[in-house]
Order: C-alpha cells, then sequence, then structure tokens
C-alpha cells in the first residue's frame, strides 16, 4: 500500500486543531505540520502554523468570517493547501483520510469509516452528549463534501474504555430503562489514555498488556483512569464528561439533586439549544457555569496555582484571592487523590505507575508534588528537583524517586491525541 496523507482534525468548543501527517500502513505516522485557530468563544480568533516544528505563523489574527467549527476547519484547510512549502498537499485531492476525534461513541470499540449509516447512528449520540459531539459532526459533514476522495474515520474517545466490567460500568437503577435509554458508564479521554498507555509500557520495559497504571488526563477537562493489563478498567468520567473530577467550567461529580436547589429553572431548555441540540439549564449550568470559573472566576490553573502559592498581602481583597484559590487548588487535589486510593484498591495494589497528563497535569509541578505527598503511604515518592525543572521535554519524563523493583513509579507524559487517531488509521486496514 502506498503512503497517504492523514489529517487528524480535533474540534473543541473554542478551537479547533488539524495535524498534518505522512502515513504508510501498519508504520508510525510522520507529522508534516499542525494548524491551530483558537479563540472561537472570545473573538478575535487567532491563527497558528507550524511546519516540520519551525513556527510559520505564530498567533495571527484571523480577518475573515469565521463564526463557528465550520468556518474555522475550512481555512485551515484552505491555508494547508496554498502553502507552497507543503508540497505533500498541492490540492485537496492529496488528502487521503481525515481522522476525526468524535467524544462520545456510544457502543463502539474501535474507530469506524464513516458511512451514511455510521453518521447517524453518530447524531442519535447527540442526545447523550449534546455539548460535546456537534461540533465535531460539523466538521464530518464538511469533509465529506469538500474532500470526497478522503476516507472520514470516526476516532472516539469513549472507545478505549469498552473494556470496563459489567459491574463497573452499570448504575443501580432500573435495567430496561438503562439497557434502552443506553445508560452506562462509557468515560472519556480515552485517546489520550491509549497514547499514555502504549508510551509508559515502552518507557518502563513492558508490553502494553502487561501494564498497569493509574493515569491522570488532567487539563480544562480532566479524568483520571485505572488501566489494568494496558486495558481500561474504572475511570472517573461517565455517561458524559461531566462525571468525576471538577474542570475549568465542569463541576464534576456533585449530589445529583443539588441543581434543583442552586436555581428553579433546571429542567427547562437553555436559551443556547437550537433545533438540533437540546441542552438544558441544569446540563449548561453544571458543564458551563461551574468548575474553577465558578469558584473563583478564573478558568487559568496557572493563575489558581500562582496566587494559592503566594504570600498573603495585607490587603484583604488580595488575601480573600489567596484563600479561594488555595480552596480551589487543595479541593482539586483531594478529588484527584480519592481516585486514585479507589483505583489502587481495585488494582489490589499491583500498579507499576501513576502517569500524570494533559496541559496541568505536564506543566503544574506544584499540583504533582501535593497529590504524591498526600498519596505518600501507597509507595509513591517524587523527585523534587527533577519534579521542579521547567519543562518537560521528552514524551516521558520519571519525576519520581526511584525506590526498588517493587515500588510504583511517578511518570509524566506529553499526550499526544492527534498522532494516537493517525496510529490508529494507519494500523487498519480497511481504512485503506
Amino acid at each position: 500500500m502506498k503512503k497517504k496523507i492523514a489529517l487528524s482534525v480535533n474540534a473543541g468548543s473554542s478551537s479547533v486543531k488539524v495535524s498534518v501527517y505522512d502515513v504508510e500502513f501498519g508504520q508510525a505516522p510522520v507529522q508534516l505540520a499542525e494548524a491551530q485557530i483558537s479563540g472561537l468563544t472570545s473573538p478575535p480568533p487567532t491563527l497558528k502554523y507550524v511546519r516540520d516544528g519551525k513556527t510559520v505563523i505564530k498567533a495571527k489574527e484571523v480577518d475573515d468570517n469565521i463564526e463557528g467549527q465550520r468556518d474555522a476547519f475550512s481555512l485551515l484547510l484552505e491555508t494547508l493547501v496554498e502553502d507552497e512549502d507543503l508540497p505533500q498537499i498541492k490540492s485537496k485531492e492529496d488528502i487521503g483520510i481525515v481522522c476525526h476525534r468524535i467524544v462520545h461513541g456510544g457502543d463502539y470499540s474501535k474507530p469506524q469509516l464513516i458511512s451514511n449509516e455510521t453518521y447517524e447512528h453518530l447524531e442519535d449520540l447527540n442526545d447523550l452528549a449534546p455539548l460535546h459531539n456537534a461540533n465535531s459532526l460539523g466538521i464530518v459533514q464538511l469533509c465529506i463534501r469538500a474532500l470526497p476522495t478522503a476516507n472520514n474515520v470516526a476516532c472516539f474517545d469513549s472507545q478505549f474504555h469498552s473494556t470496563i466490567p459489567e459491574h463497573i460500568r452499570t448504575y443501580p437503577i432500573n435495567r430496561d430503562i438503562a439497557r434502552s435509554n443506553k445508560l452506562r458508564k462509557y468515560g472519556f479521554h480515552g485517546i489520550s489514555y491509549a497514547f499514555i498507555t502504549r508510551s509508559a509500557a515502552e518507557f518502563l520495559g513492558k508490553e502494553p498488556d502487561e501494564v498497569n497504571i493509574i493515569a491522570l488526563h488532567l487539563g480544562s477537562g480532566a479524568s483520571a483512569c485505572a488501566i489494568k493489563n494496558g486495558k481500561s478498567w474504572d475511570t472517573s468520567m461517565g455517561l458524559t464528561p461531566l462525571a468525576g473530577l471538577p474542570g475549568a467550567t465542569r463541576s464534576g461529580s456533585v449530589d445529583p439533586s443539588l441543581v434543583f436547589h442552586y436555581a428553579s429553572d433546571v429542567g427547562k431548555l437553555s436559551p443556547a439549544s437550537t433545533s438540533d441540540l437540546h441542552i438544558s439549564r441544569a446540563e449548561e449550568i453544571l458543564n458551563k457555569e461551574s468548575g474553577w470559573k465558578a469558584l473563583t472566576g478564573t478558568t487559568d490553573f496557572g493563575k489558581i496555582t500562582s496566587s494559592a502559592f503566594s504570600s498573603p498581602s495585607s490587603s484583604s481583597s488580595d488575601d480573600d484571592d489567596h484563600e479561594v484559590m488555595k480552596l480551589a487548588f487543595d479541593l482539586f487535589v483531594d478529588r484527584i487523590c480519592g481516585f486514585i486510593g479507589s483505583y489502587y484498591v481495585s488494582l489490589r495494589g499491583k500498579v507499576d505507575a501513576l502517569v500524570f497528563a494533559g496541559g496541568i497535569g505536564e506543566k503544574s509541578p506544584q499540583l504533582r508534588a501535593a497529590v504524591v505527598d498526600q498519596i505518600s503511604c501507597l509507595g509513591f515518592q517524587i523527585d523534587d528537583e527533577v519534579n521542579n525543572k521547567n519543562e518537560i521535554r521528552n514524551v516521558v519524563e520519571e519525576v519520581g524517586k526511584k525506590g526498588g523493583l517493587d515500588e510504583p513509579r511517578v511518570l509524566v507524559v506529553q499526550t499526544d491525541e492527534q498522532f494516537e487517531m493517525a496510529r490508529a488509521c494507519a494500523e487498519d486496514a480497511e481504512f485503506w
């Protein structure tokens, strides 16, 4: 099979990222370029473009009329095609595979070639993930029209968790209703966890199916995952990404009745709903109006950490700011450690490593140190000198103290969902 050009497309609520890979069947993809438009929810949007590891466009404000993810993707595609220094894409016909990150894949356990039937099934899943799948499906629709010669492939954030045992994924509700409405734990961030598992196993000198790890994907959306013999055993997110750890605007797990005491209109449709997208006020409050944003007024965890670790000043307003930031930091550490403890027991203490990943996991030595200090009773130890280095440079780095052979390790993995999607497509003959 000859080489193909593959695009990995990741559509978020405020950004769209496209990575370009040279792929050969059964081989590791080689990245050629990456383009991203950010700031879709806080205009003006900006364009960043990197080719061959060098920044071509750093943060250019986009003058075009960009009103959403579809417009953003169209501009990114145009940027790639019109770049004379990217000879691999002279026209849209040069693109052979487009891998789309789809948050909720229902019962799919592997990537799917997108046909009319597959697309209709994904549309049906919008009822389970109204805030998460719509952006991606809009771009899928655009690609089917704009890139008719390319194979469109859906890669699901939920597929890695298809191995979670029934007694863990089942909710204690009426089973007939649960089956008919597909109500169970699905889990998310699975594309990231697949990359983390392979990378950690290679670093530890093991095969992926031999490794037991507790992985933390910590960013504006955050989750934890227990991985047993290379497969998902349990994860903090559930039916939707709302369950589990708090995030930038998500509450994480709270008493389900809380929202009814929080506001009187929670059962009504949100004004943000459309004919195709039905969002209740309850979903909107817990997904978009909670988390760090509600607690501290900022979604920037770096700012929260900086304020939490600064010395309180004589100003009462600064002192209040310090206290609320420290509260948010301590709350996050507590929730993370709760899942680590639970998963350590669920894995019966057979844990090769604790792995930090995601923007916060990779960039916050203070958070890593606080978490590991709290769970030191389980045998985890941080190496302060290594942990406090300015930058994580390698795909996997060890930040824990090296103990005996049976002592669990502490690692940081620079996760790469774009690469993982391209890798999955390169290994499946169906997409060629």
